[in-house]
């Protein structure tokens, strides 16, 4: 499959700034794709245009607006012929040897899907500064090790490959949950497939830049989640219990990170620890769980050592906002749901 053949697709609502770096490392690519397919989907800005202004690139409309990535990724996917699909967000630019870095993976059956290392394009606010930290430490550390395991949790919707007709018998991209990457990742698993981890095929997202629209993609990633554990749980622990083992660990991580966060208040007060001594434990604990692993990606990513470090603290005021919706989804989608009190995050929102 190495020489297989690749259509683009790219999601696109009101996207007109972000779009042309995107199509142009699409241009850039070394191995570049067959076709490009742009869904503007019913964009009241200028995106159509844009991306009919680039040479190769297919424009599709639909009447009006599909409401999620997953139906506009859907639109198009009657449009594809080729080997393989890869799905590329309208902001997010692939690094030159993405695709030829990626197509091998396929040489292998029984790889159903795939996708490489997501950065963070800027690092400006706080808020993409914490999440560029989350990044390197996800992918440098999470990530590799899931794939040694054989049992990646998600593929990157922002840039994943999907071998076209295991994705036309699935059905298309799910549209059953608000996350497709993951309902189609896991799903995959499920069936016997492979999902796989690609660490040298690179990517840069542009993250939420403001705590308003941070919110709303860890709403809905954090909400996905939890639709997927309740779709899926029961036959991964049966059918894939290594992936079913990350997915109790991050729950276990959500149910304990309270405790962990409220330690040094328990020491310093309850347990009448001196607070300078508390604080420097905890903060001694986190640092040795962290800057190693930073480190590390620093080197592999070749930034300043400093500059990763300095991001550091930002990542706080986002695990505070990641915390605060994965207890609302794990109540909302694990709780509510189940006892027909709520019918979950059904409305997409795009975080930026």
């Amino acid at each position: 499959m190495s020489h297989a053949t690749l259509t683009v697709i790219v999601p696109a609502h009101n996207e007109e700034h972000g779009l042309p770096a995107t199509l142009r490392s699409l241009a850039a690519q070394t191995t570049p794709p067959e076709k490009i397919i742009v869904v503007d989907d019913a964009s009241t800005d200028r995106t159509g245009e844009v991306a009919a202004s680039f040479d190769g690139v297919t424009v599709l409309r639909p009447p009006h607006n599909l409401g999620s990535k997953a139906r506009a990724q859907n639109h198009a996917l009657p449009h594809c012929d080729t080997d393989l699909i890869l799905a590329v967000d309208a902001d997010t630019v692939l690094a030159p040897d993405y695709i030829e870095r990626i197509k091998p993976t396929f040489d292998d059956p029984e790889v159903g899907v795939a996708a490489g290392n997501v950065q963070t394009r800027f690092a400006r606010t706080p808020w993409e500064r914490g999440r560029s930290t989350e990044y390197l430490f996800g992918f440098h550390w999470h990530r590799p090790i899931q794939q040694l395991a054989d049992s990646p949790m998600v593929c990157s919707g922002c840039c994943s490959v999907f071998r076209r007709d295991i994705l036309t018998s699935f059905g298309g991209f799910p549209e059953r949950t608000i996350v497709e990457d993951m309902d189609f990742t896991w799903s995959q698993q499920v069936a016997g497939r492979k999902a796989v981890y690609v660490s040298d095929a690179v990517a840069w997202a542009a993250d939420p830049e403001t705590l308003t629209y941070l919110r709303k993609q860890v709403w809905r990633w954090m909400a996905g989640f939890m639709q997927n554990v309740r779709l899926h749980l029961p036959r991964l622990l049966t059918r894939k219990p290594m992936l079913a083992t990350w997915v109790l660990i991050a729950l276990l991580e959500i149910l304990l990170a309270p405790l962990w966060w409220a330690t040094p208040l328990w020491l310093a007060f309850a347990a009448h620890e001196p607070v300078a001594r508390t604080m420097v434990w905890w903060t001694g604990g986190e640092l040795l769980l962290t800057v190693p692993v930073l480190l590390h990606a620093a080197r592999r990513r070749r930034l300043p050592a400093g500059r990763v470090l300095l991001n550091l603290p930002f990542v706080y005021l986002n695990k505070a906002v990641n915390l605060y919706y994965a207890w609302k989804a794990l109540i909302v989608e694990l709780v509510l749901v189940p006892l027909r009190l709520s019918q979950g995050l059904t409305v997409y929102e795009k975080g930026r």
